[in-house]
């Protein structure tokens, strides 16, 4: 908790002073794209319902730097995250999909697939460039919006069949990214990096007679991008 309060911290200052005009600041904007195979998975806070193991995905997107000094940066941009996570429920349970329901039962896997719009806002810290490379922090706040949810039920021989009644369309998180920039001249670079990013509020819905839980997806995402 006390590192999420500090990354808000951290975020809102960077929103202020970017928004001051200071002459001495570079106003230099720097465009991006990028492209992040994932590791997700789902955490619970009771045991009623409980991850049953990560899930490969990805993201691609565009990110926007506007520098307000040298070596730091207001950052934002838009991304699309596919992203999914594997239940087990103790307890029988409705599942709504579609256009019907069916029945989950104990003991039985249902794997989430999510996909993402994404508007992360951050701030962007950077060294000075050593030889070819630039080091990179990241710590972001990430708005986001459902666009498609789908199930699978392996028990049911069900497949991506549309689930989102049992999905929350908002969610927000945070993510931290630590990476490496390797210049190719001028502005232009190859940036590679490492990211983790939690969620604040519950993926799921808790339908009637379904466990009151809360589902939070976790992810580790690997990027690699285009800076110019």
């Amino acid at each position: 908790m006390k590192v999420r309060i500090h990354l808000i911290k951290i975020m809102l200052i960077s929103l202020i002073i970017s928004t001051i005009p200071q002459k001495s600041f570079s106003q230099s904007i720097q465009f991006g794209l990028y492209a992040e195979p994932l590791i997700s998975w789902f955490s619970s806070d009771t045991e009623v319902t409980v991850n049953d193991g990560a899930r490969p995905g990805f993201a691609f997107g565009l990110t926007l730097d506007r520098y307000f000094a040298s070596n730091y940066a207001f950052s934002t941009g838009i991304s699309i995250v596919n992203t999914s996570g594997r239940l087990n429920y103790s307890d029988t349970l409705l599942i709504r999909l579609k256009n019907s329901q069916t029945e989950l039962y104990a003991g039985d896997n249902i794997t989430y697939k999510l996909r993402y719009l994404a508007v992360p806002l951050g701030v962007k810290l950077k060294t000075n460039q050593i030889g070819y490379m630039t080091f990179f922090a990241n710590a972001a706040m990430s708005p986001k919006v459902l666009i498609s949810g789908k199930g699978d039920i392996p028990s049911q021989n069900i497949e991506n069949e549309s689930i989102t009644e049992e999905l929350k369309i908002f969610n927000l998180g945070y993510n931290i990214t630590l990476g490496a920039e390797y210049s190719l001249g001028g502005s232009t670079s190859i940036a590679f990096g490492v990211a983790y990013e939690d969620n604040f509020l519950d993926v799921t819905k808790d339908n009637n007679g379904q466990p009151s839980d809360k589902i939070s997806n976790r992810i580790i995402r690997f990027r690699i991008g285009l800076n110019f």
